[in-house]
């Protein structure tokens, strides 16, 4: 059967050229882990440090393996990460349909063609998927390798199932580059016909890969260093075809520990999850991108970078052969920059849904607890905890009352807070600055130093030894009825010792 070669010079004139042009090609799998967003993000540099293209590609020939709902997970993260894609199943593009398995009818010429050009076969040996995944598969003895196509043909026209393969050539080597480890050479020899079409005629993911990457025109192919014994394979397919090879770049993995790459199963976070654990989208994705690679020259010393900034930096001589080891004590720290940098209305929007999950009370200012927390605050999901106080005072023991540093004991907190409610009974106006001149006022009057006041005043205020903010701040935010109650309730604990 003669292919039309209209076909392939219409496709090939469709390919746009002269920009640089990266993909993200995810498989509706389930959620997002952190080695797929750092390659989302990687692309992504790569096609913005250059002024290219960056195309969202969903692979969904691995029916088996789909989730419902994934496609959803990867195109919400792309958007709170705002990792825009220029071209896309949802903004259409010169090089539509971005789905694989919209994509099905190409696969199969392509494949027809490599059998045509002697660099693939039909093969009909019945071999089940676990002997094919596990590579145990000689292609020595495969009778089908030495088929005529005549005789192929024939049986392809009979209706007998098979798969195609790709026709490994017998002996040499074959050289690929990657930007990050250089030229690798392999022995033809150890290389297998992998199947390149299934029975079900649908292709598999190596060879969909090979295909969509030449037709989308992509010039950058960012994938996990897991890929790097297959590049060869992909290589041989390129210069079969006759296409020009992309610059590959493998990212070395993403590790939980030394020995351990980081993965779902062992409980590893996926972005959601971080979210989920008081991480700021912006935090992650500055640690993200710096698992992996490291500024040069006078950014070398950077830590935080916004996306604009590593969009600007970003270049491949920066990427690292070595694993990098995921540490959520850093990723903690990142946060913590990002949540004190940010201005006091965006820190008090982000964290007010945690501070009503404690303090529930509508006459207790979100702004005001907010404006305690931002520079004590490492994660959003911190929140609830350090501020539950305000909302009701919780159970304390009377020993919370002594402290050294402070020089209180009961009988001197007792005596403290004898002297507190009156005078904050009597202040005029219950501001911030009237509470704090009165305190101050009132310690050089009973000749003691301003914490041997202010102790006493925060514990029976807040009920705990720590609390973002001091005595005058929580009394402030408290209310005058609310803060005198808690401090007679305080002086009642310590006249019952």
């Amino acid at each position: 059967m003669a292919l039309d070669m209209k076909y392939f010079e219409e496709m090939e004139a469709k390919i746009p050229k002269g920009k640089v042009r990266t993909r993200f090609a995810p498989s509706p799998t389930g959620y997002m882990h952190v080695g797929n967003l750092r390659t989302a993000l990687y692309t992504w540099l790569i096609a913005r440090n250059a002024g290219g293209t960056f195309i969202l590609r969903i692979e969904d020939t691995d029916q088996v393996r789909e989730v419902k709902g994934a496609t959803e997970v990867i195109y919400r993260t792309l958007a709170e990460c705002h990792l825009d894609h220029d071209e896309g199943p949802d903004v259409g593009g010169p090089v539509a349909p971005y789905i694989q398995s919209q994509r099905r009818d190409t696969y199969g010429k392509y494949a027809q063609l490599l059998v045509e050009k002697g660099h693939a076969y039909y093969c009909f040996c019945e071999k089940t998927e676990s002997e094919e995944e596990s590579g145990e598969f000689n292609r020595g003895d495969d009778p089908c390798r030495s088929l005529t196509l005549e005789e192929a043909q024939a049986r392809v026209d009979a209706g007998e199932p098979y798969v195609i393969r790709q026709k490994i050539p017998h002996g040499g080597t074959t050289t690929f580059h990657d930007a990050i480890f250089g030229d690798i050479t392999v022995e033809n020899d150890t290389l297998d016909d992998q199947v390149l079409m299934k029975r079900d005629g649908l292709p598999t993911y190596n060879f969909a890969n090979v295909v969509d990457d030449h037709l989308m025109g992509i010039t950058h192919v960012v994938r996990g260093s897991e890929y790097l014994s297959s590049a060869p394979k992909y290589n041989l397919l390129y210069q079969a075809f006759g296409w020009e090879v992309p610059t590959y770049v493998h990212c070395s993995p993403v590790m939980r520990d030394a020995q351990n790459k980081m993965s779902k199963r062992h409980g590893d976070p996926s972005y959601e999850d971080l979210k989920a654990q008081g991480f700021l989208t912006e935090a992650i994705l500055n640690y993200v991108a710096l698992l992996g690679w490291s500024p040069r020259g006078e950014l070398a010393e950077q830590e935080v970078f916004s996306l604009e900034e590593l969009a600007r930096a970003f270049d491949l001589v920066g990427m690292s052969k070595s694993p990098a080891i995921f540490d959520i004590e850093k990723l903690t720290h990142f946060n913590a920059l990002y949540l004190r940098a940010m201005a006091p209305e965006d820190f008090a929007k982000v964290a007010e849904p945690y501070i009503r999950q404690s303090v529930q009370n509508p006459a207790i200012s979100v702004e005001a607890i907010a404006g305690l927390l931002q520079a004590r605050c490492e994660k959003l999901t911190d929140i609830p905890e350090k501020v539950d106080f305000f909302q009701s005072l919780p159970d304390y023991d009377a020993e919370l009352f002594t402290n050294k540093k402070s020089k209180t004991n009961p009988e001197v907190s007792a005596r403290m807070l004898q002297a507190a409610i009156p005078m904050l009974e009597g202040l005029e106006d219950w501001t911030t600055e009237q509470i704090h001149d009165g305190l101050v006022a009132l310690a050089e009057q009973l000749e003691v130093k301003n914490a041997t006041l202010m102790w006493p005043v925060r514990i029976a205020a807040a009920g705990k030894a720590v609390t973002p903010g001091g005595a005058v701040e929580i009394c402030q935010i408290l209310g005058r009825e609310e803060t005198l109650r808690r401090l007679r309730m305080g002086l009642d604990k310590l006249n019952i010792q």
